[in-house]
């Protein structure tokens, strides 16, 4: 994936076309998602698969609804392969991301979602719920997902409701519960199932950018074939990440990653000065 770094961050024209920035973001903020297909190259999806091999080998299924008992989930992802850094600083995905939150931003998770053939569709929720701000409001996060595998109508391509963003609704028919997180709680039928869904169906290589205020979820898996994609998610720099990645990624393999992934990680300044450590910048940790 070193040449998907290569490019410049200020042209993003081979995805764009001819259209300007500006009128994709007024599309974002209308509709709420994005859709860029085949922007990672066979090569690039080769790499990402390879290092994804060993974790996904494992088998280690979800242990409620909300993850899915049919599905694995791989966590701390940039402490295991710097290939994943390059879909996390993906200039495409930035550039949507930092217009939102601001330069300033930080990742929040990242995660590789496996759905295997019986999966069932997973409940309704948007990604940064967990602020628990009440709605309509600002998102105060940005989710990408990129496939990596093709999303089709029958493997269980992520459903979304489009425009979902700016609804005032708190909570909908299906939406995530407290027993969704249960080990044992299990959901009968599909209570979420909706005529005004959309299945975001899309070749491998695709990349979708979503609000955060965005009504979705993982569809239900019901051929024979296994759904992969990464979903990196990021949130401003002034909010508290989902995942604790001054943990889940170790100082020692933070200072290897490229300069914007340590930004992305903590490894930065919200101005004035929140995030220092003893005092100053966390970067002068490598230095020790």
């Amino acid at each position: 994936m070193g040449a998907v770094q290569e490019i410049d961050t200020a042209d993003l024209s081979l995805w764009l076309g001819d259209r300007p920035f500006d009128d994709w973001r007024a599309q974002f903020d209308r509709d709420g998602y994005l859709i860029f297909p085949n922007v990672l190259t066979s090569v690039d999806l080769d790499n990402v698969k390879a290092a994804l091999a060993p974790y996904l080998g494992k088998n280690i299924k979800g242990r409620n609804e909300f993850e899915g008992r049919e599905s694995n989930r791989v966590y701390a992802m940039l402490a295991k392969s710097s290939v994943f850094a390059d879909l996390v600083t993906h200039p495409l995905a930035l550039s949507f991301v930092e217009a939102d939150l601001g330069r300033d931003c930080l990742l929040s998770a990242c995660l590789a979602i496996n759905l295997h053939p019986g999966e069932t569709a997973q409940p309704w929720h948007f990604d940064d719920s967990h602020f628990q701000w009440p709605r309509p409001r600002p998102s105060l996060g940005v989710s990408t997902f990129w496939a990596l595998t093709d999303t089709t109508d029958s493997n269980g391509a992520t459903e979304i409701l489009p425009g979902s963003h700016v609804w005032p609704d708190d909570h909908i028919d299906g939406a995530i519960a407290e027993e969704d997180f249960s080990k044992t709680g299990k959901r009968e039928g599909d209570p979420g199932a909706r005529a005004d869904a959309m299945k975001v169906v899309m070749p491998a290589g695709s990349l979708m950018i979503a609000k955060g205020t965005l009504w979705h979820r993982g569809g239900a898996n019901v051929s024979d074939e296994e759904r992969l994609l990464i979903t990196p998610q990021y949130c401003p720099g002034w909010t508290r990440t989902l995942e604790n990645m001054s943990l889940a990624v170790p100082p020692d393999v933070a200072k290897t990653l490229p300069p914007r992934a340590q930004e992305l990680l903590g490894y930065s300044i919200y101005p004035p000065f929140m995030g220092y450590v003893d005092g100053r910048h966390p970067k002068r940790l490598f230095d020790r």
